[in-house]
Order: structure tokens, then sequence, then C-alpha cells
């Protein structure tokens, strides 16, 4: 057997302890049974806002056993002390990535140049990284961006992520996170998304409502439409189906045809939402139809009033559709992806799809609170990628009410 090992040292910052940083680099390392590690510096924060600081020196029998290792420690926050910098090639189509692209997640990423590290822009998972060369700005791209020519990070090498840290306190975001569960006290918790909410409002922050059609079925829509016009809202992500849904109901009190104020089927009111976006159609978009006063009253009624941008991403199950419904989906992805700029907070209610889509566009720096039912609609959304999801199992309606009461009164 050779006597020759292979040694690199990383180095970690932060607060790497009570973050799980430091046992994830160890339990790494020795789940290879013939890789070894040697801390040979350790500094411990003294107060709890107090960073820590370690290196350690991993050394392994096999050169490409300690690449493989040290490409897995820097997803979770490990600086390889001697690491070459970020490589860049030219894409040579439209459209597609070099081979062995960095496929990014949505953590805060930074890339090592010739003269020291560079944070990442629009952080985004399931991206590119592309440099410019004259500003030295990299940032996340999705594939349909890509155009030949464009420089594109490829390998593992001179790239770090900042791991997501524990917060400081015991605050609202760390009991939430313990469990997907319905059996936690839910005034509480929400009463704390409302205190979120008016802190990263007076910060100038905006919130982004993620919603599904049950908030309209369920007759609770009055209840946003409240929150909307307090002005607590500043982004809507949705479907055709709720905004159809509550113009419907807005024209003649039903949805889907059941009447919202006696629950019965209504006589031809089957035909309700057809003949709703039939007319929206005509007056040419929402916006269209409140200002010549069809639309009187409900959700997208009070976004238009208020000034709230709402974004409707369109399926292949769509009655009509709506004419401000986006119907090709990389063109939807694209307005997202515009309109998050400066949220904080992202409130997911009762849309699995919608859900996801949005996480997938959201870096991890995004407070995130998905609201169902079903619990695994929260625990899929985190598997795909969106780790900072926190859920909160519960129906649309007492959600709502609770919510409004909390922050309008």
């Amino acid at each position: 057997m050779s006597d020759i090992v292979y040694t690199a040292r990383i180095e970690l910052h932060g607060h790497i302890i009570d973050s799980l940083t430091l046992p994830r680099v160890f339990s790494a390392i020795m789940a290879d049974g013939e890789s070894d590690f040697e801390v040979e510096e350790f500094t411990i924060g003294r107060h709890k806002t107090d960073s820590s600081y370690a290196r350690i020196a991993i050394t392994t029998p096999h050169q490409s056993r300690l690449n493989e290792l040290l490409d897995e420690l820097r997803l979770v926050g490990a600086e390889v002390v001697d690491d070459t910098l970020a490589e860049f090639v030219e894409a040579d189509l439209d459209g597609v990535f070099p081979d062995h692209f960095y496929a990014t997640t949505n953590l805060q990423t930074s890339v090592r140049l010739a003269d020291g590290w560079y944070e990442v822009h629009r952080q985004e998972m399931d991206c590119g990284l592309r440099l410019d060369p004259n500003s030295k700005q990299v940032e996340c791209l999705p594939m349909h961006w890509v155009r030949r020519g464009d420089l594109i990070a490829v390998g593992k090498h001179g790239i770090r992520v900042v791991p997501l840290e524990r917060a400081r306190n015991r605050e609202l975001f760390e009991f939430m996170g313990s469990t997907v569960s319905s059996e936690k006290p839910k005034k509480l918790l929400i009463d704390g998304i409302a205190n979120e909410i008016r802190e990263i409002k007076a910060h100038g922050g905006k919130v982004l409502l993620v919603a599904g059609p049950a908030i309209i079925h369920t007759g609770v829509g009055v209840y946003l439409s409240e929150i909307i016009t307090a002005g607590y809202i500043d982004v809507l992500f949705a479907g055709n189906a709720l905004a159809l849904h509550d113009l419907e109901n807005a024209v003649y009190g039903t949805s889907l045809g059941v009447s919202l104020l006696q629950g019965k089927n209504i006589e031809g009111g089957h035909e309700h939402h057809l003949r709703t976006v039939n007319t929206i159609r005509r007056h040419g978009s929402i916006r269209a139809a409140v200002e010549a006063g069809y639309i009187t009253s409900g959700v997208m009624h009070d976004c238009v009033k208020h000034g709230v941008d709402f974004i409707l991403a369109g399926s292949i199950r769509d009655d009509g559709p709506l004419p401000d419904v986006i119907t090709d989906m990389i063109v939807a992805q694209d307005a997202m992806r515009k309109k998050i700029v400066g949220v904080k907070i992202a409130i997911m209610i009762s849309t699995m799809l919608h859900s996801i889509a949005t996480g997938n566009v959201l870096p991890a720096d995004v407070k995130t609170v998905c609201v169902d039912i079903n619990p695994a609609t929260v625990t899929k959304l985190a598997d795909r990628g969106s780790h900072q999801a926190l859920g909160l199992v519960t129906d649309v309606e007492s959600f709502l009410r609770e919510l409004r009461n909390a922050l309008v009164g």
C-alpha cells in the first residue's frame, strides 16, 4: 500500500457550530473510512452574535477522492485555502450551457477571480453563473438566457456558498422550522407572521403573496382584500383560477357557480366563469374592466386600485384564459424574476405548483412561509431546494381570518 497522502486545507467562517456547518464537515470527512482530518486552528465566538473560525487539514490516499470531498464541502460553506480561481468558458450555443457548467443553489454564492472574491448577483437555484469580464460582475442566469460567447462558470473550483444560519434569537421562524405539524399554536404563529410583515414593510421591503383559488372558493377573499387595501401586499403571484373565480364572484356572487353567500349551486351557475372571462377579454384586461366599472370589488379589483403588481401564470387546464394570464411558461418565469426584486418575505397559501415555482426563483434569504392543509405541500417545497420554506399546516379560512385580524384589527 502506498504511503503517499494528499492534503488540502479548508476554512470555515461564521456561526459554524450552532448552524451545524462544522458537524456537516466532520460527518462528510468521516463517511470515507480512508480520509482523515486535523483541526489546525479553532476559534469559538464568545457570545451568541460572535462568529467562529476553523482551519482544518484533510488527508486522503487518493487525489480523486480528495477532489470529490472538497466539492462536497464547498456546498456546505467550506473555503478551500489553496483553491484555484473559478474557471469560465464561452458558451458555444444560444440557450445551452457549456459541458460541466456549475449548477447553482439558492444559497448566497461567491466566486474567486484574480483579485479576490466576488458575490454573485440575483441568486437563484438551478441556474448557471455568467461573468461580465469588464465589470467583473457575476450573476445567476437560467439556461434560456444563455447567448453564444457568454462566459459561464464550469467546475466547482473557486466557488463557495454561504449556508443558511440559525436565527440569533428564539424567534418565530426558528420555532416554525422545528417540525411540519398541525399541532402548533396557530394564532401565536400567525401573530408572529404579521409582526414580520410589519417589520419588513417598515424597512422598505416587499411582501409577496402566492395564492391559490381555495382563497376564493372558501369565501375568504374578503380578508385578503382587506389586507391588500391596508397596504401589506406588494406582489401577487397566482394562476388563471384565482383571478377568474374572484372576478366571477365580483360579477355574480359565485365561484364555479356556487353562491358564496348561500353555499349552494345557482341555476345556470356553471356558465358564470365562462361569461365572466369572455367579458373581461372584451374589455382587454382586468385593469380595463376595473376602470370601466365592470369589476367593483374583490381581490383583483383591490390589486388594481392599490397598485399591487400581479403575475398570473397559466396552465394547460385554464378556461379562457383571462387576457392578463401569461401562457408562455418561460415568459412567466422571467416576469416572476423581475417582480421578486426587493421581496423580503413570501407567503404561499394553498397552491402547491405555484409555491414550488416561486420557491425555484427565490434566494434562500427570503423568509418563506407555506400555508396548506396538506403538510406534503410544505415538505415537497423543501425537497425541491427551498430549504428556507417553513410550514403552517392549517386551512386557508382560519389563516387569512387571523392574519387579517392581526394586521388590520
